[in-house]
């Protein structure tokens, strides 16, 4: 109740619900709520405040009850993926081991640069109990405790000690969350105590707030730098990177790509911003990309790369370019907009690809170049076209492939269909080998590279897809490692009845890096199944008839085209559809493509083969860019 000093008593849970309640954003001319909601799993240090907080404004707030809190981590991720930054889902978890498990998942976001806001319980401020259940007690400083550990994987991090402070550190923390250059993260430690302490609180604190996300103009001076950088350009190229999309740019990118004939390679966060057909698209780069990007990315001479932070997977470690070549780096973050000895231009990039495609004027990459980078891209579109089909060049059936699936669900799918994948040989598979039937329904995690995040985050891809006119299918690429490590969300999607389409391909373990592990000169060791020396006989996991056992459907195919017939079953399908095939662990990779990738091999050792493989990944060295 409003008193006559023009506030309102309430409790600190109470007033930071009321608070995210009212906090409205525009997109595409629609005033929305800023959190759709968010995830929550209940315990002492959330259950008897905020749950009664979040019980009273579950109408404005739906709380979608997770398995595990990681997977709701993700999946507030993906949610965010999916609309662009420009809505949030919030994750409240117990004091202890609750919270503990959303470590990874702010690890996530914070790599990916996604807002999510964790509201999780911390340790009694009186300290009159200590030490409560699951405490962390550190002798020295009393202070320290388990949530500290979020502020290395935090945009912003606060401890809640008064009821006052959420009036500065709510309005703090949506602002880091909406900023285009800090994005990430946030978190708010909430002693289980001061959740439940009251307060009169100001009532214009809880009057509906719009916000918009800034857009920052670029410096005339930079434009001005990175204009005669272009206009000198013999053999101009852009990279594409998921900040296109999440400045919503991606118009302004394929115009200014047209009007000076530059041609366009994609990053993995940059999936989908242009289409596979589009004649200046000339695939995906580095370690996980195509010979057709990288062999224009080896002469270049100046790179225009707007919204990625040209990490080591794009860049090939730095080796997939001339050492001289000139990079002008178009970023919101002047963090990233600076690297590698780049002209940066600190701006928005729907703002700065408009200023920078009219002052560049008539300019024009030479015919020649643009001629040479698409016929470099036919070449590679008849390599996948014969990557992804189940037979060879002798007609006979081949083993079944990560690119086999891939090729099949591409052609039946529709073109807003949603797909997911993230770690293990997977995202490598999909970047390679996925033709964009539409902008914006890739989302390959592979900035933290997280296994697990493939079902949850296509749960939270699905929540977002679904609050509007139901557009398409969510479907989730990944393996039986990771589904393994994370598949209760199965579940969460057939309760909440946000449907998945699952394929689960299963090659016997952690393929991808059994592989790494022999084409470094080692013995299999630890990876698959087979070869674990503590596993005296492995045998297959029936994922069917797991997945059957937590509501969905679920089917064992045998191939490709067996896959494509349980697909149409799955499209067709009212719940979640789970289709598992098996490939082979050795054969069907892609085997081209790749970049060079620095990882750490022995300088020592009393095998040969890893001798020889050490001087082998050692001899590509000298094409490394120094980021001086």
């Amino acid at each position: 109740m409003v008193d006559t000093e023009g506030t309102i008593r309430l409790t600190v849970a109470q007033a930071i619900i009321r608070y995210l309640a009212q906090q409205f954003i525009e997109v595409d001319g629609e005033r929305v709520r800023l959190f759709g909601g968010g995830f929550g799993i209940f315990g002492h240090g959330n259950v008897t405040c905020l749950g009664e907080a979040l019980y009273d404004h579950r109408e404005e707030l739906p709380l979608y009850r997770g398995q595990n809190e990681q997977g709701m981590g993700f999946a507030a991720a993906a949610y965010t993926k999916y609309h662009l930054r420009q809505r949030i889902m919030f994750c409240t978890a117990s004091a202890g081991p609750g919270t503990a498990n959303l470590l990874t998942a702010a690890a996530l976001a914070h790599a990916n640069r996604l807002p999510m806001l964790m509201l999780c319980g911390d340790t009694f401020l009186t300290r009159l109990p200590d030490p409560v259940l699951q405490q962390l007690e550190h002798f020295g400083d009393p202070t320290f405790g388990l949530n500290d550990a979020f502020k290395s994987v935090s945009r912003y991090w606060d401890r809640i000690t008064h009821p006052a402070q959420i009036i500065q550190s709510l309005p703090a923390a949506i602002a880091t969350m909406l900023d285009p250059a800090d994005c990430g993260p946030a978190f708010l430690a909430l002693p289980q105590d001061v959740q439940g302490w009251a307060y009169d609180y100001p009532v214009e604190m809880f009057e509906p707030c719009l916000h918009s996300i800034r857009r920052q103009a670029p410096d005339e001076g930079e434009l001005e730098r990175a204009v005669l950088a272009l206009k000198s350009a013999k053999r101009p190229m852009i990279i594409a990177g998921g900040g296109v999309q999440y400045s919503r740019a991606v118009a302004e990118l394929t115009q200014f790509a047209e009007r000076h004939a530059m041609p366009v390679v994609e990053t993995i966060a940059g999936r989908a911003n242009m289409l596979d057909t589009h004649p200046l698209n000339i695939g995906p780069i580095g370690v996980t990309g195509s010979d057709s990007a990288n062999a224009i990315a080896e002469e270049a001479d100046v790179i225009i790369a707007v919204g990625t932070r040209l990490q080591d997977f794009t860049t090939g470690s730095w080796t997939a370019f001339a050492r001289d070549a000139q990079f002008v780096s178009v970023n919101a973050a002047r963090h990233d907009a600076g690297k590698h000895r780049s002209l940066p231009v600190v701006g928005d990039a729907k703002l700065t690809l408009a200023a920078l495609n009219e002052r560049l004027a008539d300019y024009k990459a030479p015919q020649s170049w643009t001629e040479q980078a698409a016929s470099h891209r036919k070449t590679w579109t008849a390599y996948v076209a014969e990557n992804v089909s189940p037979n060879g060049a002798d007609g006979n059936n081949r083993p079944n492939s990560y690119a086999q699936a891939i090729g099949v669900v591409n052609a039946l799918c529709g073109p807003r269909d949603r797909v997911v994948a993230a770690a293990g040989g997977l995202p490598a598979e999909v970047t390679a080998n996925w033709r964009t039937l539409d902008i914006g329904t890739v989302d390959v995690e592979f900035g933290f590279s997280c296994m697990g995040y493939e079902i949850a985050g296509g749960w939270g891809a699905r929540i977002a897809q679904s609050e509007k006119e139901p557009e398409g299918d969510t479907i989730v690429f990944t393996g039986d490692g990771s589904y393994l490590l994370m598949n209760s969300d199965i579940y969460s999607s057939v309760l909440s009845k946000k449907k998945l389409i699952v394929l689960v391909l299963d090659n016997g373990g952690f393929a991808v890096i059994n592989k790494l592990q022999n084409n470094t000169g080692n013995e299999s060791f630890n990876n698959l199944l087979k070869d674990a020396p503590t596993i005296p006989q492995a045998f297959a996991v029936d994922f069917a008839s797991h997945a059957r056992a937590m509501g969905a459907y679920a089917e064992l195919v045998g191939d490709a085209r067996e896959l494509a017939e349980a697909f149409k079953r799955a499209k067709q399908a009212d719940r979640t559809y789970v289709i598992v095939m098996n490939v082979d662990a050795y054969e069907g990779w892609t085997a081209q493509g790749h970049a060079w990738w620095e990882v750490g091999t022995p300088h020592i050792s009393d095998h040969a083969s890893i001798r020889d493989a050490h001087v082998e990944q050692e001899s590509t060295r000298p094409r490394q860019r120094k980021g001086v």
